[in-house]
């Protein structure tokens, strides 16, 4: 398999950036691509060894694009997970004005992290989205638009001004970002790691999704994304991306997984894998009751019962 990583391009994205602090990217090339779907098409292709893409940002939730990807299609999975925090400069034409801007371009996710600035500074702009805040700027250059929300970093790779810098709606604004790959073992469990998986109900009826939930919550399984995707069979059809607290190797997360696999009519595991926001020297400690310890001697309870030794 090429020792290279596809990535949301062109260059000077966000997701470069952030791509570029994983270790392993030193020893791999990088390949820019066009679109989510074409960086996880060339993993399914062979054509590279994993693609890094966009998942979820904290001010609108999970990317669609890329949950949507993951959930269709050949199964992939997520092998490494990085959070980058994100403010925006109004890129440029050298010697344009604020005044003389009439169109600005950007990745879709951008606009809800920009739109009280756009809406203060830029009320009659008009929006146009762009495969990427890197092509935004490329578009500029080319005379398409007359500024892109971008990394200031971009600037100087596109020969654009950093008319205003430090944009930014809300304060702390974070990205994750997910490495993907071909299914295959996940790595060891470091005691701060995150699962994900996406349901299907196998029918729609009250309580349902509550049902699925209670195998998490009884468990002690904490949750950190729910998000509901039409699965384009009809409207109110509907799957359910999840990301959990804890490793497929934890009793309590795969017993949960267990129970899910008998309620769901399909089960889709995308992987288990490291914490961006959480050290293993400060993972949290499960609650009362859900520890592999506890779910072995309740294990060995019923089995001592099973031959009388009770």
């Amino acid at each position: 398999m090429p020792a290279s990583y596809a990535y949301l391009g062109p260059e000077g994205t966000f997701t470069e950036v952030a791509l570029r602090t994983l270790p392993e990217a030193a020893t791999r090339e990088l390949v820019p691509m066009v679109s989510v779907p074409a960086a996880l098409d060339a993993v399914r292709a062979g054509e590279v060894e994993a693609a890094f893409v966009p998942i979820e940002n904290s001010v609108e939730g999970g990317i669609t694009t890329t949950l949507d990807e993951l959930v269709a299609g050949e199964p992939l999975m997520i092998y490494r997970e990085v959070l980058l925090s994100i403010t925006f400069a109004l890129l440029v034409r050298p010697g344009t004005r604020l005044s003389e801007i009439k169109t600005v371009t950007a990745h879709p996710a951008a606009q809800p992290q920009v739109r009280n600035w756009l809406k203060a500074h830029l009320p009659d702009a008009l929006w146009e989205s762009a495969a990427s805040n890197a092509d935004g700027a490329r578009l500029v250059q080319e005379g398409r638009y007359d500024a892109a929300f971008a990394g200031e970093f971009a600037a100087a790779r596109y020969g654009l001004t950093p008319l205003e810098t430090g944009i930014h709606d809300a304060e702390n604004a974070q990205t994750r970002f997910v490495l993907v790959g071909r299914p295959a073992r996940p790595a060891a469990p470091t005691g701060a790691d995150k699962t994900s998986i996406v349901l299907w109900q196998r029918a729609d009826h009250p309580g349902g999704l509550r049902d699925l939930l209670g195998e998490f919550a009884v468990r002690g399984v904490n949750l950190m994304l729910l998000q509901s995707r039409p699965t384009g069979a009809g409207i109110g059809n509907y799957c359910f991306c999840i990301d959990a607290e804890g490793h497929i190797s934890d009793r309590r997360v795969a017993e949960a997984l267990m129970g899910l696999k008998r309620l769901c009519l399909q089960v889709r595991y995308l992987g288990s894998y490291p914490r961006a926001d959480l050290r293993p020297d400060a993972a949290q400690v499960p609650r009362p009751g859900t520890s592999d310890a506890d779910f072995m001697s309740a294990a060995d309870w019923v089995a001592r019962c099973q031959d009388g030794r009770f």
